[in-house]
Formats: C-alpha cells, sequence, structure tokens
C-alpha cells in the first residue's frame, strides 16, 4: 500500500457515520444554552468539524454565522451537502483547514466550538491557540475524553495510557483552562447514549463489513482490531471515564 494507506483506511471506516466521536444534539444545546445569546452578526467557529453534526445544531439554533473547518476534504464536501439540504448554507461556510494552522485574523469569533478534537493540539495548547481568535468576551465550548473515577481498574488505566496519555480528569482540565486564560462557566459529563447512538453502534456496523473487505490485510486488520478494543473499553468501563462538555470564557 501507499505511504496514505493508513489514514485512507481509517476514513474508509470511519465513512458515513453520523458522528466522528461521541456526542449528540442534545448535549450541543445544553452548552449552548450556556453562552450568551449568538444573534446577528455573532461568528462561531467550529474546530475539527467532522461531517458536521454540531455544526448543523448550532447553525439551526443560532442566528450567528457559523465557520466550520476540518482537514479531511470529504468530510467538508458532506456538511456543504446537508447543510444545503436544511437551507442553512447562507450562514455556514466549511472549509478544509488544518486546526492548527487556522489563519483567522484576531478577535474574529465570539465562541469557538470543538466537540472532540481539541486533544489533537493539546488542551491548554489549543486553549491558548484559540485566545486571539476571540473577541474581548468570548467563549470557548469543548468535549474532552475525562477520568471520572481516581483509581480504574488497571485493565483500563492501561488501555487510555496507550490511547490517550494526556487523559486527566475534570479539574486537570479547568486547571488547563485557567492557565490558559479562561474562566469556567459550566461543564457536564455526556450520557453513555451520546456514545452509542450514532457513534459506537453504526461504527460497529462499518467494523463488521471492513473486516470482510479487508480479510487477510495486516495493516487493515490491525486498524479494525484497535477500534474493537476501544469499543469494548466503553462496554467494560464506561463509568469510569467519559467525555465531559466545558464552557470556558475568555
Amino acid at each position: 500500500m501507499g505511504t496514505d494507506a493508513p489514514g485512507a483506511l481509517f476514513f474508509e471506516l470511519f465513512d458515513g457515520l453520523p458522528r466522528q466521536g461521541p456526542g449528540d444534539s442534545a448535549s450541543t444545546l445544553r452548552a449552548l444554552a450556556l453562552l450568551p445569546t449568538l444573534g446577528p452578526g455573532a461568528r462561531v467557529l467550529d474546530v475539527g468539524c467532522g461531517t458536521g453534526a454540531a455544526t448543523l445544531t448550532l447553525a439551526a439554533h443560532t442566528f450567528a454565522r457559523v465557520t466550520a473547518l476540518d482537514r479531511h476534504a470529504p468530510f467538508v464536501t458532506e456538511l456543504r451537502q446537508r447543510a444545503r439540504a436544511a437551507a442553512l448554507g447562507a450562514r455556514l461556510d466549511a472549509v478544509v483547514a488544518d486546526m492548527a494552522q487556522l489563519g483567522f485574523r484576531p478577535e474574529s469569533f465570539d465562541a469557538v466550538w470543538c466537540e472532540g478534537a481539541a486533544y489533537v493540539l493539546g488542551i491548554e495548547p489549543a486553549l491558548r491557540s484559540w485566545r486571539e481568535l476571540l473577541r474581548p468576551g468570548g467563549h470557548v465550548a469543548l468535549t474532552d475524553a475525562c477520568r471520572l473515577v481516581a483509581d480504574p481498574p488497571p485493565e483500563s488505566a492501561a488501555f487510555w495510557q496507550t490511547e490517550y496519555p494526556a487523559m486527566t480528569d475534570v479539574a486537570g482540565v479547568l486547571a488547563a483552562a485557567a492557565r490558559a486564560g479562561y474562566s469556567p462557566v459550566g461543564h457536564f459529563t455526556l450520557p453513555d447514549s451520546a456514545w452509542w447512538t450514532d457513534y459506537y453502534d453504526p461504527l460497529g456496523r462499518n467494523l463488521a463489513a471492513f473486516t470482510v473487505r479487508h480479510a487477510g490485510e495486516p495493516e487493515a486488520l490491525d486498524l479494525a482490531a484497535s477500534v474493537a478494543r476501544e469499543i469494548d473499553e466503553r462496554r467494560r468501563h464506561a463509568g469510569c471515564y467519559g467525555y465531559v462538555f466545558f464552557v470556558l470564557r475568555l
């Protein structure tokens, strides 16, 4: 396979999912309710938008102009199509861009939204990089995987030490936010259903078909096994960790 094979396999496996990570519209709206009203003239940046599940919710429930970005062009194309179908295209700009190189002018946005992607940069570096994009008093809303118990079972701790060694608890994220210059507005843990309905259940169906298509291909089967372990970890240790929604104010 070519040098881009691992990425191609990853995107094949995740193709067609309603979401690219845990989340649901109810949680997006719950976080949105913690922000001031985003009326006409307000601007929101959705970082790492995927195919735009959260983006479309934001556009449908505010009057703000929403700019959404993802580095995977097919995701952005799908978001544009979904926005047109929902008659939201006039207030939604979907662009292909790297979240590490945003390139927007300072103080361009009233809010930065990031469901499940801030870990790519690291929570504190991401928050620092977004500061200059926010207008005074602007907000950040993000989700991140957090430990929910002090002493998880050894096998769960070992799994996350490999998959997300920077994972911390709620206090750790809030401390990182304070160091980056933000004040907490509120936070809450996503329900277990937010992991399954639009994410792991459809991903599991993709996984079964993907494994059949790529039988005998070690690289693909290694990826499939890794995803299967992640789903199994959720089944066995859901109470030990979760996605937490944080709303912060500059």
